[in-house]
């Protein structure tokens, strides 16, 4: 029976390490349960363990916090308990108790990479760019690849200037992704006053608007009526749209219709998947980005991506 209970005692402990691996394992990542525990209460803990995961799994949040919880009476303070409690607050959008558990587990784990990008998602959607980035860039100090996702939060933070400086210093790396390329692009670009100005439209009060004042408000009018008319000068504003506006999910979302209009698939896809990245909380929002990679993996005729944003969009 005591051979049994430690082969149980290191088959949990092994399965609750494998909630935390990262790319480079090692030995005190482990979470090795204390040896004091009785059988009883070590199997009383993997059940409710695991019935937590499998709720969870069928988005049932508030039941799985109750199992952890009760995991958590058992056990106290185990950073996996602590974690999978955050990650089911935030499923639930409740951010207080989803930050308050996250710090709890990285307290236990500083270097776990698992909870730091779970913070960084949490600081993210709560508003607080200034927490995401500080983690972000600890992250990307000893991942450098993972400072690419470090663009997009300055962007949010609207420091655009950081954010060119980090994507030369990417490009120098060569860490430049195509989605990357395609956003220094459009930061590079200067606003071309001249394209705008040969162009006649039928929209010429919300283009004179937009000319005199270059506000997104006055952007986004102008956007939405080109997309109901169908118009080809729908590409040429949000082109524009994208270098005055780089971190507004809306610009991004109508310069993937556009090329989708135009059968550029690819350039939609890149744009596209930019685009969502901004996207805090609206899925409605999501839903129409959703539905444009599909249109644009269906013209690529990508069968993989056309099953996965099916699914996504059901």
């Amino acid at each position: 029976m005591k051979r049994e209970w430690n082969y149980r005692l290191i088959y949990l402990s092994l399965l609750l390490s494998f909630l935390f691996i990262i790319p480079t394992v090692q030995a005190q990542d482990s979470l090795v349960l204390e040896a004091s525990i009785s059988e009883k209460k070590l199997l009383e803990f993997e059940s409710l363990f695991f019935d937590a995961i499998t709720l969870k799994a069928i988005y049932k949040h508030q039941k799985a916090i109750e199992k952890l919880e009760e995991c958590n009476a058992l056990v106290p303070n185990e950073k996996a308990v602590l974690f999978e409690l955050s990650k089911n607050y935030l499923l639930l959008k409740k951010i207080p108790e989803a930050t308050t558990y996250a710090n709890q587990s990285l307290a236990k784990d500083p270097e776990n990479l698992w909870i730091q990008e779970h913070l960084v998602k949490i600081y993210r959607k709560s508003g607080r760019f200034n927490k995401a980035i500080e983690i972000q860039q600890k992250i990307g100090a000893k991942y450098p690849k993972k400072k690419q996702e470090l663009v997009f939060l300055y962007l949010m933070d609207n420091n655009r200037t950081k954010a060119r400086k980090l994507l030369d210093e990417l490009s120098k790396a060569k860490l430049l992704n195509r989605r990357l390329r395609a956003l220094k692009s459009s930061l590079d670009k200067r606003s071309s006053k001249k394209r705008t100005a040969a162009i006649t439209t039928k929209n010429e009060g919300l283009e004179s608007a937009f000319k005199k004042n270059k506000t997104f408000t006055n952007l986004s009018n102008l956007l939405q009526k080109l997309q109901k008319e169908n118009s080809k000068e729908l590409l040429v504003y949000s082109e524009e749209g994208l270098t005055l506006f780089p971190a507004q999910p809306f610009v991004y979302l109508m310069n993937g219709l556009a090329l989708n209009n135009n059968k550029e698939f690819k350039k939609a896809i890149t744009t596209l998947k930019n685009g969502i990245d901004f996207v805090i909380d609206d899925q409605k929002m999501e839903q129409r980005f959703y539905k444009e990679l599909l249109r644009a993996y269906k013209g690529t005729g990508d069968n993989k991506n056309i099953n996965k944003y099916q699914k996504k969009i059901k």
